[in-house]
């Protein structure tokens, strides 16, 4: 509800260009919108306490969509007054992208990863080149963060690419993963994930962290970071397990690797980048 002004830029820039809005309402407030003029043109889903993967799983099933040639599943911390969906699906359609997103404008925005920030110049990038720290992304790197990797609060997938993802198969990650320069959007990083209305401000667009104030007079505790530290744990937890079935299946070989020693060498970088998080 808090975020009722940026939702709305960016519903009415998308009805403008004829999509089809389904807005998943994961407080369950939905009468709530019923005073916007746009709230009867769009499809309301509502559940309390539910991710937009959850709504996305269980309403956005393949052979439901399957009339729609794009399926932009999107958080409600964007600011679009930049962004043009038509210019944006013409741009994924010539670059034969499966799998993209916005780039990130770097002065505006609450940026995590290096790889979905906007290049200037630039109309379309699929990699990134890093020669410093444990983390080395070069020409020969396969896999992400270095390449093939979007993030998870703007995606936009190709009807082909969501009946992949929603069965959670990957594609070739190298040439159908990419981030669009030239259509960007800002991310606002305003709080969401486990917000009580009343108990937090939106961190700053430039990076700034949310804070809990404590009754207590104690320091406040800042959430955000908490979940961010989680997902990291559990991400090493992931990759690890990945990297030991990798080493002790001697049949599987990785799609993405046509050299075995560069594929020994990719688990090695992984081993690496999951050390780097810890």
């Amino acid at each position: 509800m808090e975020q009722k002004e940026v939702v709305t830029q960016i519903i009415e820039k998308f009805l403008a260009n004829g999509f089809v809005v389904m807005l998943f309402h994961y407080d369950g407030a939905v009468d709530e919108w019923h005073d916007l003029g746009w709230s009867n043109r769009v499809i309301h889903v509502s559940a309390m306490n539910q991710t937009k993967w959850w709504f996305a799983k269980r309403f956005l099933h393949p052979d439901i969509v399957a009339e729609y040639d794009y399926i932009f599943l999107w958080d409600e911390d964007l600011g679009v007054e930049d962004f043009d969906p038509g210019r944006y699906l013409s741009i994924v359609k010539d670059e034969g992208l499966e799998i993209s997103q916005p780039a990130l404008d770097v002065g505006k925005s609450e940026v995590h990863h290096e790889i979905t920030a906007r290049r200037r110049n630039s109309r379309v990038h699929r990699r990134i080149y890093k020669f410093k720290g444990s983390s080395r992304c070069d020409g020969n790197s396969t896999s992400p963060p270095c390449i093939g990797w979007v993030e998870m609060m703007a995606p936009v997938f190709s009807r082909a690419a969501w009946r992949c993802a929603w069965y959670m198969i990957q594609g070739d990650r190298t040439k159908n993963v990419g981030v669009v320069d030239s259509e960007y959007v800002v991310h606002l990083g305003l709080p969401t994930l486990g917000v009580s209305a009343g108990n937090k401000k939106p961190s700053s667009p430039r990076g700034g962290h949310n804070t809990t104030k404590e009754p207590s007079g104690l320091p406040p505790v800042n959430n955000r970071t908490e979940v961010r530290i989680q997902s990291f744990k559990e991400m090493q937890i992931f990759r690890k397990r990945w990297n030991d079935a990798v080493r002790g299946d001697k049949c599987w070989v990785d799609p993405d690797v046509k050299d075995p020693e560069q594929s020994r060498r990719a688990s090695d970088l992984n081993d690496e980048y999951v050390r780097a998080l810890a």
